[in-house]
């Protein structure tokens, strides 16, 4: 079957609103853990985690850190002119993440504006006190990006705009949580290993780690890699069409160090993925192999003669259909030989890319062996991903869980998946 044709009513389940978890627990590990292996389900506490993977294993880890992407202005002089909320989605100028965070003065972001119609023309300024000092912020319309708005910020102290936002802006939490960012998310909605800012939403399968379990997978013998995988507020956006052949995936932005690569190699190109966004990394890595395979130069030249694109650009952008449309004969193993060989000619340590992937049922995983995630929305793609990683069994695993009173979404318990 086209996975085009797929319906989306088909991967539907009742979710009552009170199952859906509007705070973390207390301690995080404290969380249930539903254990899915080869048809049989059973459940445990999340501490319990590491005496269930295999030794000498290998685990990925998502090390993206939420940014405080929501930043609230008012039209005109005064408190009483119409709130406008900007949204952070992606740098536009300079384009690179750690570029545009260490800027000072003013960048440019693509972003989304709530109440767009209340700002026709000028600038929004805002300031807020910081210790003895006073900050002063503009923002500007510039341009029209998709369905989103190129905003130019300046502002006029020292600070670097990672400072700025971690003053002005607001951390922001899921839609579905229907309640406002509160001082102690700041905390439990980052991953105690977060490292690199960008994402707009957290890798919520790692909120579940903590510093005492990651030290027992340690002591086990297995070892770890971290990914980065900025997530965008895509992920939170509803299928809306009849076939998912309608719906447009959002693009992510990845960095891949070739350690880890290497590390993958290693281990056959077989992983534990933590969180569907590691999942989309390490999958999308497979196919930035075949592409990197199909720009190898032979001894004439590069394949095929003429350059292609992606080779003038140096891009291995993974497109939403891709997995279905090309040939996927090449073995993992291959693939993460040929995207070495791209980054040595390139003379890269990091491999900077981005995906716009969809793993829907009649995808074939190349990389991922075990999951662990979380409990996805109704008719999402998170819920197509784990359909395609255990079929459907997928309608057991959430029955379960719906039955078991564990808790559902971001701040809810999670699972560990092995096929």
């Amino acid at each position: 079957m086209d996975a085009r044709h797929i319906k989306i009513h088909d991967y539907d389940y009742p979710l009552p609103d009170e199952r859906i978890a509007k705070f973390p627990l207390p301690q995080r590990d404290s969380s249930k853990l539903l254990v899915y292996e080869g048809g049989r389900i059973s459940e445990t506490h999340f501490r319990s985690l590491p005496s269930l993977l295999p030794e000498g294993a290998l685990m990925v880890f998502n090390n993206t850190r939420v940014i405080q992407a929501r930043l609230h202005f008012r039209k005109g002089e005064t408190q009483d002119g119409a709130l406008i909320e900007v949204f952070l989605l992606e740098p536009a100028n300079p384009v690179e993440y750690q570029e545009n965070f260490a800027r000072r003065g003013h960048c440019s972001w693509y972003c989304l504006v709530g109440n767009l119609k209340k700002w026709k023309e000028g600038k929004l300024t805002r300031s807020i006190t910081i210790g003895n000092s006073t900050l002063t912020i503009t923002a500007e319309r510039i341009g029209t990006h998709g369905t989103s708005q190129e905003i130019r910020f300046c502002w006029d102290t020292s600070l670097t705009w990672a400072e700025v936002i971690d003053a002005a802006g607001e951390l922001p939490i899921p839609p579905y949580l229907n309640r406002k960012t509160q001082e102690s998310d700041k905390t439990t909605y980052q991953t105690v290993y977060s490292k690199i800012k960008g994402s707009v939403a957290a890798p919520t399968a790692g909120l579940h780690f903590t510093k005492s379990v990651l030290a027992d997978i340690e002591s086990r013998g297995i070892e770890r890699e971290e990914v980065t995988l900025h997530v965008g507020a895509g992920t939170f956006r509803p299928v809306k069409s009849e076939d998912i052949g309608g719906h447009d995936m959002h693009t992510e932005h990845i960095a891949v160090h070739r350690r880890t690569i290497e590390r993958l190699l290693a281990h056959k190109g077989e992983a534990i993925a933590v969180g569907t966004t590691s999942v989309r990394t390490l999958e999308s890595l497979y196919y930035m192999g075949v592409l990197a395979a199909s720009l190898v130069p032979s001894k004439g030249g590069v394949k095929g003669g003429t350059p292609s694109p992606l080779e003038r650009l140096g891009c291995l952008h993974v497109p939403q259909w891709m997995p279905y449309e090309y040939d996927n004969s090449l073995s993992t193993t291959e693939a993460l030989e040929a995207l070495l060989h791209y980054m040595d000619e390139r003379g890269e340590e990091v491999l900077h890319s981005s995906t716009q992937i969809i793993i829907a049922p009649g995808y074939r995983y190349h990389i991922v062996r075990q999951m662990i995630t979380n409990f996805h929305q109704p008719q999402s793609t998170l819920l197509l991903l784990v359909s395609a990683f255990i079929g459907d069994a997928w309608h057991d695993v959430y029955d379960y869980a719906l039955g078991h009173d564990f808790r559902f979404l971001s701040y809810g318990d999670s699972s560990l998946l092995i096929p």
